[in-house]
């Protein structure tokens, strides 16, 4: 019995702690439910065969006992009470406690020990932190199905979440910080009118899906998303559809911090993760055009560029807000991965949880909005009490070929009751009590056995599911993992293999997979990587405002700081942002600069080469000139990503060079990324940073992070915004080279990384062997630094772009904008048009060039990273600005 739900019919006398109307052994506020145990959450349900639950308290990490780490609160209580024919106990996680009933004290001790268990029960163990203190254990440390592939830029990862939405079963979860109902999944747009996430919800929702959306509701005076429009616009597509924003900014208190994931899940079988939000302005190719007149590819206002303007409507899509003629668009960079197996699943929970922790909230007593239960108990074999393996016959979509697979679990989407019973040699229905409803259990579960053999799967919304994938439990329970095995398998005696033996075996790894051949996507630009099994785990930024948790995880920060640690050769970051401390730095908190500052004393300690490489925007992509009154906020990111790389005591640079002197470039180094292009023809030509919006570290071409996180105290500290990624270990290893040597790349790592730098350096398909040493000086110096400099010295002298290591203060910033508007007539925000012909001189002579010849030069989109500008300026908000008191927003 429970006390804490909402009331029950009052003619349903079953419902009573006792028949009799003249006991009051329990007042009315107790109710009798079934409460049904899994290793992963405790339910409670109004009947035992219903597959919506009254209520649901998922198990999550429980806070330490008294200070120690190694002893943790217990997650089930026993209560007294005075009343001694009373019996109960308590269960509590996260921040909700609820009190529960039973029989006999003998009971309480059964439910006690059970629930207590479950929620360390290998191999999950919710209730205990797992490696960089996640909620989630290492996946594929077995074969268990979890597999990975990259998509690099907004084309090739929006077109496979499109065809994941389009082949959606069973359900659909979203969840975003931004989301555009109108964006178009598929270009050009004109010829996929289909493609439009509207319309592709649409379509699956009139086909009995179920989409769950979880948005983040903003503070609308600081963002224009309108979150509220998007909320209107995909509730009125179908009843099927359910949206949630949160938080509620006065009921809450929380007004700094958002939630930041980027995620979709389709039938718990695949999801989607990484930097990219469904919404205008992220859609992009390889290409990275400035330019699209007449509209082909980016409609209305997603030609978007948020330097030179901010939309304050996003209703009237279609409607240009930028005048294509005038202003180019900004280009957007990206990073994205699909998930399979465990992996998902762990990912489909956290969203569970974070929506159930919403609709408590927001929509506590409304029936449409249900609470959702995690998948990872959906175990048919299980409970049909077969100990050997199950074959199931399903049909394959892509070759209409039937297949057979071995699977000792069902797929995620399947569902049956909860209280389907487990038996291990058969029930014996004569010894049933009549009253426990033995023959619907033998009822049920002829029907299990018959639809399971016939190939059909049972789903929570009576959908037919087809199952995809197995999933093979993990064998052992792993606190720690430190990759010792992996590292050792790596550096075994290797034979000598050449470049020319690399480049020969290019086309049997760095090739695409055909439609059929893993099950992946494919596409033949190179932006899409193979689908690999990999050892994973998901990690993410939580705290109790956020997700409803007992404590704050920062496991994404605890992962970077741990991966930076045990880089041996090189490490390769791609964020929106670049704000951490040192050890002594009172001020920002996170530390993986700190990190990296250790790591390369060490290298240097050790006489060892070691290289850091980290592309940023170059510019904050917020609105605004950088001399603008009401560019503030543009500053304030401007002073603390410059007090993080270069200037003062708190600075990377500025203590390496303390102790390497000149020499600290050859560890450390920071870029950007740029493009060119016309508007149309009549119209000179026009520049615009690239965007970096990307969240990846690349270590020793062997793991990975991928997520949502910036490296900056909001994405990384946990009591801030919520954010989710994965670390993604390779199982498939190919031979590769490292500082010249000999080396076991990853499959995933490798080829995610050589997608990213031909990309930057403007190489073709057969030149990806020229830096597949990332270490190597003739990589390193001669293509990449190289290359980067050349790009900008050229970038400079065509368009005198901003920012740039010339100018140094506002007022050389105000020369520059004033002549470049004087000779031109117009520019850009960030002066990003060229004059019609360039004026070079040389030997007293002048002559007149066409930019474009100049620009014929310019290789790839990588250009360095202006350390000197604006250096004499204090980029600080000031305290007449608003932004100086708020400066945790900017960090």
């Amino acid at each position: 019995m429970v006390m804490h739900l909402p009331k029950f019919s009052k003619d349903d006398n079953s419902r009573k702690c006792c028949l009799s109307d003249c006991f009051s052994c329990c007042n009315d506020n107790w109710q009798k439910v079934w409460a049904v145990l899994k290793p992963g959450f405790l339910a409670l349900l109004a009947d035992p065969f219903d597959v919506q639950p009254l209520d649901i308290i998922a198990f999550d990490v429980l806070p330490s006992s008294d200070g120690n780490v190694d002893h943790r609160q217990s997650l089930a209580q026993e209560m007294k009470d005075r009343n001694p024919l009373r019996h109960s106990f308590k269960v509590t996680c996260g921040n909700r406690c609820i009190r529960v009933r039973v029989k006999s004290s003998a009971k309480v001790k059964d439910w006690v020990t059970a629930i207590n268990d479950a929620g360390l029960k290998p191999p999950e163990g919710w209730c205990h932190p797992h490696r960089y203190g996640s909620y989630a254990p290492p996946r594929g440390l077995i074969k268990d199905g979890s597999q990975a592939q990259w998509f690099v830029d907004g084309r090739a990862a929006f077109e496979a979440i499109a065809s994941s939405i389009k082949d959606a079963k069973s359900e659909i979860f979203i969840c975003g910080w931004w989301l555009c109902p109108e964006l178009y999944l598929k270009r050009p747009f004109h010829a996929h009118a289909s493609s439009r996430l509207d319309n592709l919800l649409e379509a699956r929702a009139k086909q009995g899906v179920q989409i769950f959306v979880l948005i983040y509701k903003e503070v609308a005076l600081a963002l224009k998303i309108n979150s509220s429009y998007s909320r209107r616009k995909l509730l009125s597509i179908h009843e099927n559809v359910r949206v949630l924003r949160y938080p509620d900014h006065f009921s809450t208190g929380v007004y700094l911090w958002s939630h930041h994931e980027k995620l979709v899940i389709v039938d718990h079988q695949i999801c989607f993760i990484g930097g990219l939000d469904l919404c205008f302005g992220r859609y992009d190719t390889p290409e990275h055009k400035v330019g699209d007149l007449p509209p082909i590819i980016w409609p209305g206002k997603d030609y978007y560029n948020p330097r030179e303007s901010e939309p304050n409507s996003w209703e009237d899509m279609m409607k240009d807000e930028l005048d294509r003629g005038k202003y180019p668009r900004m280009p957007w960079h990206d990073v994205h991965c699909a998930l399979w197996g465990p992996p998902c699943r762990d990912i489909a929970r956290h969203f569970v949880q974070r929506w159930n922790f919403a609709k408590r909230n927001k929509a506590p007593n409304e029936q449409a909005i249900p609470l959702l239960m995690p998948r990872h108990h959906m175990v048919i074999p299980h409970y049909l009490g077969k100990d050997t393996e199950v074959k199931i016959e399903y049909k394959n979509n892509d070759n209409n070929r039937t297949m057979m697979r071995e699977d000792s679990f069902s797929s995620a989407t399947d569902d049956i009751p909860l209280l389907l019973p487990r038996e291990s040699g058969g029930l014996n229905t004569s010894e049933e009590d009549p009253k426990s409803g033995s023959s619907s259990f033998s009822y049920l579960r002829d029907q299990t056995a018959s639809r399971l053999s016939s190939g059909l799967s049972f789903s929570l919304w009576k959908t037919r599911v087809e199952p995809l994938s197995s999933d093979t439990p993990m064998k052992g329970f792993v606190d720690n993992l430190d990759g010792v095995q992996v590292r050792h398998q790596r550096k075994m005696s290797l034979d000598r293999v050449s470049l020319g033996d690399v480049q020969n075996s290019d086309q049997e790894w760095w090739k695409t997979p055909g439609p059929g051949e893993h099950g992946g996507f494919a596409e033949d630009s190179g932006q899409v990587g193979p689908r690999v099994s990999c050892r994973c785990q998901v990690i993410r930024s939580v705290t109790q405002w956020s997700a409803g948790t007992s404590q704050t995880e920062e496991s994404i920060h605890k992962a970077y700081c741990s991966l930076i640690e045990k880089a041996e050769y090189f490490i390769y970051i791609e964020n929106q942002f670049f704000i951490s401390g040192l050890s002594r730095d009172d001020v920002i908190r996170n530390r993986v600069s700190e990190a990296l500052y250790q790591r390369i004393r060490r290298a240097y300690d050790d006489k060892k080469t070691f290289r850091v490489i980290i592309v940023i925007p170059l510019l904050p992509g917020f609105q605004g000139g950088l001399d603008d009154s009401g560019a503030a906020s543009v500053r304030a990111i401007m002073h603390w990503q410059y007090r993080t790389i270069c200037r003062g005591q708190n600075s990377i640079l500025h203590n390496l060079y303390e102790l390497l002197g000149s020499k600290m470039h050859d560890y450390i180094s920071f870029f950007g990324l740029r493009a060119h292009g016309r508007l149309c023809e009549s119209v000179p030509l026009v520049t615009s940073q690239i965007y970096v919006h990307s969240k990846i570290m690349i270590i020793d071409d062997c793991t990975c992070l991928i997520g949502s996180a910036n490296i900056n105290d909001r994405s990384l500290l946990g009591s801030r915004d919520s954010e989710i990624g994965v670390v993604i270990e390779d199982r498939e290893l190919i031979d590769s080279y490292m500082d010249g040597k000999p080396w076991k790349a990853g499959k995933f790592s490798l080829t995610l990384r050589l997608s990213l730098w031909s990309e930057h350096l403007g190489l073709g398909a057969g030149e990806a062997n020229q830096i597949m040493d990332p270490v190597v000086e003739s990589t390193y110096n001669d293509i990449w630094l190289a290359r980067a400099k050349e790009n900008t010295k050229i970038y400079q002298d065509v368009f005198s772009c901003v920012p740039n290591d010339v100018i140094h203060n506002r007022y050389a910033f105000r020369q520059s904008v004033a002549f470049w508007k004087d000779k031109i007539g117009h520019s850009t925000i960030d002066l990003g048009i060229a004059p019609k012909k360039l004026e070079n001189h040389h030997d007293g002579v002048t002559e007149s060039i066409d930019p474009m010849e100049r620009l014929a030069s310019v290789k790839g989109h990588l250009v360095s990273f202006p350390l000197e500008f604006m250096s004499l300026e204090n980029l600080r908000p000031a305290f007449n600005e608003g932004e100086f008191y708020a400066a945790q927003v900017f960090h």
